[in-house]
């Protein structure tokens, strides 16, 4: 993996000073039209930071150095996103490159088997195998959408994409250590990230815990998209809970535990929880953990600029969490009439999406364009968000919707 930061863009700079100044009226008006227009100009994009340096930089948007997204042009048409256009969040600094040097050396603890033990991942390789396409998405994403403007990332849809794990089933790795003790409904899973000194672990350690029942379809990853976990992406070991919102699925894993209760961290007991508007995360509330039915518009879109009248495809994506997809309709006029879209490309599991598109006619003028999905069991994507203090969970079609202008 490359570990090259891309050279930054130079900031234009304004001149200043006496010897600037225009002599004349009319030297003095095109002056303010420059200033005006470089005000207006749009501000540097941030780079790429080292351990991401790799990725598309025209395909994603850094926030910071810890939150990038992809664009929402970006995902184009395929089921799978590439690695080096999917987003990335991490909760703590980044690790060392040189924890994915050897990968088959690192190390992980599994706890509250009859067999205890820590594994190398050479041996964990030996236990078993399988290969898992699912939608990997940020509990914030859509958080951009919603009026309160929660603090965090401001993400609208390019924190998720569908891509493609492989590793040792948990299952397998479980019975291969004498199955699980008894009175253990939790899962736990602990990331390997170094901990700031001088601080209680348990107020910034990445750790949770999910029902043990997750553990059927959780895989202990090492390949992502056919390659080695990236650094930036978990590597070299990451738990993947399909399903599941992006931080139930720990990167650089070190401990996998099967517990009473749930972990006592302060990322689990007070962080990612649904809570009231105005409020303070508590054990009290729901835990972010599973996912629900969901979809989006891909194209068009605003920032494909105007769109000439005629035929267009509009072609997006829709993913029901622990469901599949049945099917998707699209709406051309906000939400006031609705047209079935059909479902295209392969269908590459129920934690996967799907792609949809609708062949559509559109005249001059603004229209907003909607899509809203069905999953396997019936359940619609909502209109409307569940407002909360953290902007968690945003599945509401109606903030997804795009307008688009049509010339």
């Amino acid at each position: 993996m490359q570990d090259t930061t891309p050279t930054s863009l130079p900031r234009r700079r304004l001149l200043a000073g006496g010897a600037t100044v225009a002599a004349t009226a009319g030297l003095a008006g095109l002056h303010g039209q420059a200033l005006a227009q470089a005000a207006a100009a749009p501000a540097a994009a941030k780079p790429l930071p080292g351990y991401a340096g790799w990725k598309n930089a025209d395909a994603v948007v850094v926030h910071s150095s810890t939150t990038i997204e992809t664009k929402r042009s970006a995902f184009g048409t395929s089921v799978v996103t590439p690695t080096n256009q999917l987003y990335v969040r991490n909760n703590l600094p980044t690790p060392s490159e040189s924890i994915v040097a050897d990968r088959d050396a690192w190390q992980l603890q599994v706890a509250g088997v009859k067999q205890p033990r820590t594994l190398s991942l050479r041996e964990l390789k030996t236990l078993g195998l399988e290969t898992v396409t699912m939608v990997l998405q940020c509990s914030g994403n859509g958080r951009g959408f919603f009026p309160s403007k929660p603090s965090g990332t401001p993400w609208t849809v390019g924190a998720a994409g569908c891509v493609t794990w492989s590793g040792v089933p948990v299952r397998d790795v479980v019975q291969a250590l004498g199955g699980l003790i008894d009175g253990v409904p939790y899962m736990t899973g602990t990331g390997g990230e170094v901990l700031p000194a001088g601080i209680d672990p348990k107020t910034v350690i990445v750790e949770r815990s999910v029902p043990v029942a997750a553990m059927q379809d959780a895989i202990l990853a090492w390949e992502l998209n056919g390659e080695p976990i990236p650094l930036a992406h978990g590597g070299p070991l990451r738990l993947i809970v399909p399903g599941y919102t992006g931080v139930n699925n720990i990167k650089y894993i070190k401990q996998l535990a099967f517990t009473p209760k749930e972990s006592d961290a302060r990322i689990m007991s007070h962080g990612y929880r649904i809570t009231p508007p105005g409020g303070k995360g508590d054990p009290s509330q729901p835990s972010v953990q599973e996912m629900s039915v969901k979809s989006w518009i891909n194209s068009p879109v605003p920032e494909d600029g105007t769109q000439a009248a005629g035929t267009v495809q509009i072609h997006g994506v829709a993913f029901g969490g622990l469901h599949g997809i049945k099917g998707v309709e699209v709406s051309l006029d906000g939400g006031k009439t609705w047209r079935a879209a059909r479902l295209v490309g392969p269908d590459m599991g129920k934690y996967a999406w799907r792609q949809f598109v609708l062949q559509a006619t559109l005249p001059k003028g603004k229209h907003v364009l909607a899509s809203r999905a069905t999953d396997d069991q019936g359940n619609v994507q909502p209109e409307t968000r569940g407002e909360n203090q953290s902007g968690y969970n945003n599945t509401s079609w109606a903030d997804h919707a795009v307008t688009i202008t049509v010339a």
